[in-house]
């Protein structure tokens, strides 16, 4: 039985006008479900032709300044984390 996670679904489209050949169509949060459910999700957008990446929406990371280990969103800018020189800088 697989753990259950949370998990982000981003969801690219094939667009030539743009210029890495793909732009995001949609970006969805899933409650902690299966990696399997999230895989079948995935798959049935693969078949329609576009292209999906899935990402844990929250990862562990240790406060640069006092060392205490922390969670916050996979796609945090690096100037707003707080496990980064940028962010103790400004």
């Amino acid at each position: 039985m697989s753990k259950l996670t949370a998990n982000t679904v981003e969801i690219f489209k094939a667009d030539r006008r743009i210029k890495g050949g793909q732009r995001l169509v949609e970006k969805s949060d899933f409650a902690p479900v299966t990696r399997d459910y999230i895989e079948s999700f995935a798959q049935g957008k693969q078949d329609q032709g576009y292209r999906v990446d899935i990402f844990e929406t929250f990862v562990t990371r240790v406060n640069m300044m006092g060392g205490a280990e922390y969670q916050e969103r996979y796609d945090t800018p690096r100037f707003c984390s707080p496990s980064s020189e940028a962010y103790w800088s400004m």
